[in-house]
């Protein structure tokens, strides 16, 4: 079945900036309601950022303005490009991928929801 690989991770100083992106492993027809989530040393996996049904985006409070969410449906990807970092944005971060039909082709596993197995974003005060 197909996985969510996500990429971008890594360590940067408060003030810095980071993208992270999210892929299907392989080729599929089904394409995605994409959105981002993180989860903190000690913390719950809290939601960060995601497409609407109607393609409109959304934000958590704590990173609006800062964080925005792309994807491209052709790449079946999405990326989530983050700004003015700070130490407690520190978190694993995971897509969240719900399938669907996009086209002709019947999605197999429409509805089904996919997660990445995370990147992980260390922000250094």
């Amino acid at each position: 079945q197909v996985q969510l690989v996500e990429s971008g991770g890594g360590s940067v100083q408060a003030g810095g900036s980071l993208t992270l992106s999210c892929a299907a492993s392989r080729f599929t027809y089904c394409r995605f309601n994409w959105s981002w989530y993180r989860q903190a040393p000690g913390k719950e996996r809290e939601f960060v950022s995601g497409f609407d049904r109607d393609g409109s985006t959304t934000y958590s409070e704590s990173v609006k303005g800062r964080f925005t969410i792309s994807q491209d449906n052709a790449e079946n990807t999405v990326s989530l490009q983050m700004s003015s970092l700070k130490p407690e944005d520190t978190a694993t971060y995971y897509c969240k991928g719900v399938a669907k039909t996009w086209g002709q082709v019947i999605c197999g596993i429409d509805g089904v929801t996919l997660w990445g197995k995370g990147t992980l974003v260390t922000i250094s005060s």
